[in-house]
């Protein structure tokens, strides 16, 4: 019997791939990662559906402390982030770092020969040996976005049953099945960040104050101030202040000015971005240019681009039509045919 380690977050997606998986017949552990840096009831409520989840499936569950590696891989590089005016993805560094690395670490340990999460994706062999992620049946829920850094060692010993099916499926796995989160609702903010505010957290953490500064226009004449450069994003519309008389958004952030700069809709709109740390999944290199279509963020419908390798670590994504608010930072993902090619960070 094949032993599995499912990281059990206390949600229904978890919950029923931990489900198939026994179902199926694997030897199945279930392991809550604790990561929050805070003894919120929040967090102990997760531990304690994740608990109870274990018990109504039979299977072991462990709690194990990644609070030292989540905050350095992950809280450290989301606040040096919004400090250089650039806007992260936290949950595709954690799933690189964190939930990956450090799963496969302790299955190491446990003589498990796989992992296995609640991610809405399909890993899959192609014909050149390399593996891939496919996009999820119903592609709403699809996570191929956020898993985009995994490398072909971890994909090869990783399992994603969710992938399968739709949501509203799951749902129903869940209820037939017992299991007790099965209508829990799904978390949409950033786990270590509950109530949504970004700059008080990343003010608390630092114990930094970040100067007010200019808003100004992209020939440096001044609008307005701003609230610290951290409150921001490129593409932003809400929450600046500024009596314009018509909407406005931010263009750029420039930290060693202190300055957010403004402009019209059209100002928001590029054809071109350069992307680096480069990681390829579907194909091993690029040796030249190649169609494909491209998301810039998880909510991103995918746009028709043309993908060139500028040297080892560097590509350029050039769209056929100009697409909003591409975000330094951000992560865009190449995809063929709704299998992920590579992806990089946007700079």
């Amino acid at each position: 019997m094949k032993k599995v380690v499912v990281g059990l977050s206390g949600g229904v997606d978890s919950s029923v791939a931990a489900y198939l998986l026994k179902e199926k017949g694997y030897e199945v552990i279930g392991v809550t990662m604790q990561v929050w840096q805070d003894d919120k009831a929040s967090n102990s409520k997760a531990i304690e559906d994740a608990q109870n989840v274990a018990k109504a499936l039979s299977i072991p569950h462990f709690v194990v402390d990644f609070r030292k590696v989540f905050r350095e891989k992950v809280i450290n590089y989301f606040v040096d982030e919004y400090m250089h005016a650039r806007t992260p993805n936290p949950c595709i560094v954690c799933n690189r770092f964190i939930k990956w690395e450090a799963l496969l670490d302790y299955a190491d340990k446990i003589g498990a020969e796989y992992i296995a999460t609640g991610h809405y994706a399909k890993i899959v062999q192609l014909e050149n040996g390399r593996y891939s992620l496919l996009q999820s049946e119903g592609n709403a829920k699809d996570q191929t976005y956020a898993l985009y850094r995994l490398t072909q060692e971890q994909l090869a010993r990783t399992i994603m049953p969710v992938g399968e099916y739709t949501k509203e499926q799951i749902r129903y796995i869940a209820n037939k099945a017992g299991i007790p989160v099965a209508n829990k609702a799904d978390s949409q903010e950033i786990c270590f960040i509950p109530d949504d505010d970004y700059a008080k957290y990343i003010e608390e953490y630092t114990g930094n104050t970040f100067e007010k500064g200019n808003f100004v226009d992209k020939d440096g004449n001044i609008l307005g101030k701003h609230n610290g450069i951290i409150h921001y994003t490129i593409g932003q519309r809400k929450g600046l202040n500024l009596a314009m008389g018509r909407p406005v958004f931010v263009t750029d952030i420039k930290v060693l000015e202190n300055e957010v700069v403004i402009g019209e809709a059209e100002d928001v709109f590029s054809d071109t971005l350069e992307a680096r740390d480069v990681n390829y999944m579907s194909i091993a290199d690029l040796k030249e240019p190649i169609k494909a279509t491209a998301k810039i963020r998880y909510s991103h419908k995918p746009v028709a681009c043309t993908v060139t390798k500028l040297d080892e670590d560097t590509i350029k994504v050039v769209f056929d039509e100009p697409v909003r608010a591409i975000t330094k930072g951000q992560a865009v993902v190449l995809y063929d045919n709704n299998y992920v090619l590579l992806g990089g960070t946007i700079v």
